[in-house]
């Protein structure tokens, strides 16, 4: 079974706002970056679409350590908040809806195909390849932002 080291982060421009997402995966000496964003959307979905996309290039079972920045999904499997949910429904404690629960799904049924470790590294600390996902997937977001516009006539 191969052995993956996946990094990945999302950005957004605002929150909702234009996002994007970034995932560079390393395996046997080869390196692949994927990136991707969208119009409107949430930082926690860049951040859960980067995963998922850096999973899903995977063509067959492998090790994967995958290392975010986001708390939020490396709680969900070091805290087992996904179990939880997945057994209340897709509630949490609360009883409230799970946010992002199609991505979340997805996901859930990708880490069930692969040997996944999530690792929590320090967003902006100089992890390089944090640090590359960063500027790739703020690049991202970059490219759905609209023309400034400003009123400059005169009253």
């Amino acid at each position: 079974m191969d052995e993956v080291t996946l990094y990945t982060d999302g950005a957004c421009s605002g929150n909702p706002g234009p996002g994007g997402w970034c995932a560079i995966l390393m395996c046997r000496g080869h390196e692949k970056i994927i990136s991707g964003g969208e119009a409107e959307t949430t930082n926690n979905r860049m951040e859960l679409t980067a995963v998922i996309k850096g999973l899903g290039a995977l063509n067959r079972p492998c090790r994967v350590d995958i290392y975010t920045d986001s708390s939020y999904i490396e709680n969900a499997f070091s805290k087992n908040w996904l179990t939880s949910w997945k057994i209340h429904g897709w509630k949490k404690k609360d009883k409230s809806a799970v946010l992002n629960v199609d991505l979340w799904q997805e996901l859930d049924q990708l880490t069930q195909k692969h040997e996944t470790t999530f690792h929590l590294v320090k967003g902006h600390s100089g992890v390089d390849h944090n640090e590359r996902c960063d500027r790739i997937a703020v690049e991202e977001a970059a490219r759905f932002k609209g023309p400034i516009s400003a009123d400059l006539s005169s009253s």
